[in-house]
């Protein structure tokens, strides 16, 4: 058995959840974790905080200080979640990033209150999680494998809109987004993803995202689609200072949009804990999800210390554990300890940030459909009869109506569809987010079609001679 097998199928009565790989598999594993989730993870610090500059709250260069404090905070709480600190942490392969939830909230506390009410409030949304933590931990007997799987597969499905402005070139607003070798070098980095796991010996296969990124861009260099301009003007070393815009303020209306916010985080990152703890084959039990939740709590209420944002479970993360099939929490531990170094070494950030888009995009696409693929496998776990189908059909298409953004209109001009954009914030802020959104759709509509007795009767209902798995 080689070195990488034993990490994946455990030491003997170790299990493989809780195995630590050798340090020369363990590097380019927790890095390969950092590059997947690298852009998602500086986008809301640029978005936010070149919103906040328009609003004449900050000076241009504080950007750079709220994506330094984004990445030390990240690798804090992607830490805290897979080692486990008392009753923080669910102990599992998670990487924590700030939330896209928050974004449109924020903005608007922001510009109406100024960026200390920001703060106040993500302090104020993360003790709240903290406080929440357990008796969202009891819900968990609320998500059978039909929710589950549900959940699941909305968030695979979800993501390939992410997936899809990486594939492009970054942004459907851009003059070049679509451009053909943008879309070549997606399809080519994705190619290389499906060779290496058709050819390579298991090592490689284990890194095969890591290997396609890193490919991908030597390829993208000769091509002038990589940009190291940043490179040279980063600094060696960078300092986060904690409540470097002022002290925080608390306005009653931002605590309270951002409460819901935290709600919604909460519900994503339980959807994300319940698939990881299927592909690791550790079911997440309603303690575990208390704790995790709870060391979602203490990354947020650590942001708004550090002047940075809410954070929660990246669910692209989710697919790369599928897909890797290591399942060792301590390769989280390892990637998160790569981002503190990103955050204090500011040069080391832009060197990763020089990663072209449609090369993310390439690898994004496996990603992200290995989410989804995770959903089905879950699913084949439920009775799939026309009751249970329809939750499944009704969930995934209520998800995607927020999800479509961009239409086409009769003369074929863009035209932004903001389905819920006449509703108060508060819906518009949970509804928004198509993981939220079906999430919520598939637990009410079980309860409705099934009540409590989903187990009971899927095992009941059951095929007698179907095969028994070992």
């Amino acid at each position: 058995m080689s070195l990488i097998d034993t990490f994946r199928t455990g030491r003997k009565g170790t299990h493989p959840v809780d195995d630590v790989p050798p340090l020369a598999q363990l590097v380019p594993l927790g890095l390969q974790h950092v590059l997947a989730m690298y852009a998602g993870a500086v986008a809301v610090p640029l978005i936010v905080g070149g919103a906040m500059v328009g609003a004449g709250q900050l000076e241009r260069g504080d950007i750079v200080h709220l994506i330094m404090a984004d990445l030390l905070v990240a690798g804090i709480a992607t830490i805290l979640q897979a080692v486990g600190v008392g009753p923080f942490g669910v102990r599992l392969p998670l990487m924590q990033g700030v939330t896209f939830a928050a974004v449109g909230p924020m903005i608007s506390i922001g510009t109406a209150h100024g960026i200390t009410a920001i703060y106040g409030s993500v302090i104020a949304s993360g003790v709240f999680m903290i406080l929440a933590a357990p008796f969202f931990g009891r819900l968990i007997r609320f998500f059978p494998p039909l929710v589950t799987g549900t959940i699941i597969l909305i968030i695979g499905v979800s993501l390939m809109r992410v997936a899809a402005g990486w594939f492009g070139g970054g942004t459907a607003l851009g003059p070049d987004f679509g451009a053909p070798r943008a879309i070549a070098m997606a399809f080519g980095t994705l190619l290389i993803v499906v060779l290496l796991e058709r050819f390579a010996p298991p090592s490689i296969r284990r890194i095969s995202v890591l290997c396609a990124l890193i490919l991908g861009t030597l390829i993208a260099i000769p091509l002038g689609m990589t940009d190291w301009s940043g490179v040279g003007e980063a600094d060696w070393v960078g300092v986060v200072t904690p409540f470097q815009f002022g002290m925080p303020t608390f306005e009653i209306s931002a605590v309270i949009a951002m409460i819901i916010v935290a709600i919604v985080v909460m519900t994503e990152t339980t959807g994300d804990m319940i698939a990881v703890g299927e592909i690791v084959d550790r079911p997440v039990t309603p303690r575990g999800l208390a704790d995790g939740l709870r060391a979602d709590g203490a990354g947020t209420l650590l942001g708004g210390i550090m002047n940075t944002f809410p954070y929660t479970a990246f669910a692209q993360n989710v697919g790369l554990v599928a897909m890797s099939g290591v399942r060792s929490r301590h390769v989280a531990t390892c990637a998160g300890v790569i981002l503190v170094g990103l955050g204090l070494v500011p040069k080391l950030a832009a060197v990763v940030e020089g990663v072209p888009q449609p090369v993310l995009g390439g690898a994004g696409i496996a990603l992200f459909g290995m989410v989804a693929a995770t959903g089905i496998r879950t699913l084949s776990k439920a009775r799939l009869d026309n009751g249970n189908i329809l939750v499944v059909a009704i969930s995934l298409g209520v998800a995607m109506l927020t999800e479509a953004k961009i239409s086409y209109s009769a003369d074929g001009t863009n035209v932004v569809l903001d389905l819920y954009a006449r509703f108060p914030d508060w819906f518009q802020t949970i509804f928004h987010s198509g993981i939220s959104a079906g999430a919520i759709t598939a637990i009410a509509l079980n309860l409705l079609l099934n009540g409590r007795r989903e187990p009971r009767e899927q095992a009941q209902d059951e095929p007698q001679d179907q095969p028994q798995d070992q």
